[in-house]
């Protein structure tokens, strides 16, 4: 089941007439996924997947909120599916309505995309990557938007299993999606048309070699799209939490927008341009039944919702547009 993961026969002819041909033996190569077959849990969520119904969609919609999947299932198919959905809980990033069972995840995932989509390139015929991509919901977005190839690349196991529970009723379907993290990819892969960093460079210890790492991907004059945390200020103004931020262990670098754009200037992009600042509610990021852990509304001071529990300013997101 997890051999779904990886970009497997049907994308083949997609990857030879890509610039990722080259790498096509590195992508499809089945070791990729032997971190992933040691995790602890991966027995019972394969149980999972394999216990899920198979419903043939008659409708699939990439291009709406919810990614959506319609077809003929009967009452007993939506239990069974809800419940080996559930056994993947916690869902994080979508929504996702699939046959009647609408999972109502922890973020609007469909929000941001709202946000940057007004601002892409057309990505008809494009070969794009998402770095740090999560169950896989922006891939969906991006085929819906005429993409040739999404591929995704994110090392937490569940992510990947999320990812699986919706491409065994996609298979033809030209996403993939590998257990790695950025550094894992070969130092010369090049050729992308766009490249998508959400959510991740304040995770980084080193956010310009992030950047550059970005940067090298991409074809010339190909688009990056990097979303992350800012704070007010001029171009010196960065935050670096001591201790958590949002109840969050692993945040080291939080910059101005003017300090983010001259970060992007110095690791050798062009056409850099700040494409939206929105403030991260408590509507677009929440607990469900779907993620029932806590979420942004206990991550805030509960006296001012301004600051972060820690006392540092609350989220506040930022959305550069920029090429190589």
């Amino acid at each position: 089941m997890i051999d779904a993961l990886l970009a497997g026969p049907n994308l083949t002819p997609v990857l030879q007439r890509s610039p990722l041909a080259g790498w096509q033996a590195w992508i499809q190569d089945p070791q990729r996924l032997t971190k992933l077959r040691a995790h602890g849990d991966l027995p019972r969520w394969q149980k999972a997947l394999q216990a899920m119904p198979h419903i043939n969609p008659s409708h699939v919609d990439m291009s709406s909120s919810a990614i959506t999947l319609k077809g003929n299932a009967t009452d007993n198919q939506r239990r069974e599916l809800q419940e080996g959905l559930m056994q993947l809980h916690p869902w994080r990033k979508g929504p996702f309505s699939l046959f009647g069972i609408d999972i109502n995840t922890e973020w609007r995932s469909d929000w941001k995309w709202d946000r940057i989509a007004p601002h892409l390139d057309d990505l008809s015929q494009r070969c794009v990557l998402d770095i740090g991509c999560g169950s896989g919901y922006h891939l969906w977005r991006m085929l819906g938007a005429g993409a040739e190839l999404a591929l995704g690349i994110d090392p937490t196991a569940l992510f990947n299993l999320q990812f699986a529970a919706l491409k065994q009723f996609l298979p033809e379907t030209p996403a993939a999606m590998l257990p790695v993290g950025l550094e894992a990819l070969p130092q010369d892969m090049t050729g992308f048309d766009s490249v998508f960093s959400m959510g991740i460079l304040y995770h980084r210890r080193s956010p310009l070699e992030h950047l550059e790492q970005i940067r090298r991907l991409l074809r010339p004059g190909g688009q990056a799209i990097v979303e992350t945390l800012v704070v007010a200020g001029d171009d010196r103004q960065v935050l670096v939490p001591e201790g958590r931020y949002a109840k969050m262990r692993n945040v080291w670098f939080i910059p101005s927008t003017d300090l983010l754009a001259r970060w992007l200037r110095r690791c050798g992009f062009v056409d850099i341009e700040l494409v939206d600042v929105t403030a991260t509610s408590t509507d677009e990021q929440r607990s469900t039944p779907w993620m029932t852990f806590d979420s942004l509304a206990t991550f805030l001071d509960p006296e001012d919702s301004s600051k972060t529990i820690e006392g540092y300013p609350a989220p506040l997101r930022a959305v550069f547009s920029c090429r190589r």
